[in-house]
């Protein structure tokens, strides 16, 4: 049975791509299949994959607007298991495109997916730093949420108002979405803020962090770390980049949790 998983935050810059890419290349290491689909006009997953407009003829947006069938614009990977879906910059205009075309433009994507779920183990959504109807697309065709969130000063500003996204679109539009998880990430243990905020989501969330398998008391949390940025630039994921690096690790933990 494959599971959904969209990666949002409404707060640019605080690892959602990376996540995204880095989760998805971990579960396809570990043998599973999955989909990674771009829906962010930004299109960095995409050019994180090691992919450019060029190489592509279609995209996300061709998809959301009844164009192509999502089988069709999907591109495989250096990884045997994981495929894209990737994006465009044109994908900017479409929320008012959407919502003149179709009363239930929210749930568009929802099904997009389900002619398609049935070939991957997990699908992974990276969403754009916004919380409008293309996020709200997202959210509405996933079984859950990780929630990254930037270990800084004002990390924890704003997550109201995720939150309470999720909770209107869970009573309104998709009844079995949930939070699977609060993600800290560019955590420096030399930084006290980061130390702060750390502790503030232990605090308040606590049974919402990832749990590392190998250590019973600590959870997962992305450090800073130069390979995990050096990785885009290159093209790859950081598990084919370098698969030893801490951030590389942090992402490999976290796609345990996330297999059981």
């Amino acid at each position: 049975m494959c599971e959904i998983i969209t990666i949002a935050n409404q707060k640019g810059g605080v690892g959602k791509t990376t996540t995204a890419v880095n989760l998805a290349a971990s579960l396809a290491v570990a043998e599973k299949k999955v989909l990674l689909i771009d829906i962010d006009p930004q299109a960095n997953a995409t050019t994180g994959m090691g992919f450019s407009r060029n190489d592509y003829e279609y995209n996300i947006y061709h998809v959301l607007t009844g164009r192509k069938k999502l089988s069709q614009i999907v591109l495989k990977t250096e990884i045997p298991t994981l495929f894209l879906a990737p994006s465009n910059i044109g994908l900017v205009g479409i929320e008012q495109e959407l919502s003149e075309q179709n009363k239930d433009y929210q749930k568009i994507l929802k099904s997009k997916i389900e002619e398609v779920e049935g070939q991957y183990d997990f699908i992974i959504i990276d969403s754009p730093p916004a919380l409008g109807s293309i996020t709200v697309n997202a959210l509405s065709a996933s079984d859950s949420v990780i929630i990254p969130i930037q270990c800084e000063f004002y990390a924890l500003e704003g997550l109201a108002q995720i939150l309470n996204t999720v909770k209107i679109i869970k009573k309104t539009i998709n009844p079995k979405l949930n939070i699977k998880g609060f993600l800290p990430t560019m955590y420096s243990s030399q930084n006290n803020l980061a130390k702060e905020t750390v502790a503030n989501l232990k605090q308040h969330f606590e049974n919402k962090l990832f749990k590392n398998k190998d250590m019973s008391d600590e959870f997962v949390i992305v450090p800073r770390n130069v390979k995990l940025a050096e990785s885009p630039s290159f093209g790859k994921p950081v598990i084919l980049y370098d698969i030893k690096s801490p951030g590389s690790v942090a992402y490999q933990n976290l796609a345990c949790c996330i297999l059981g």
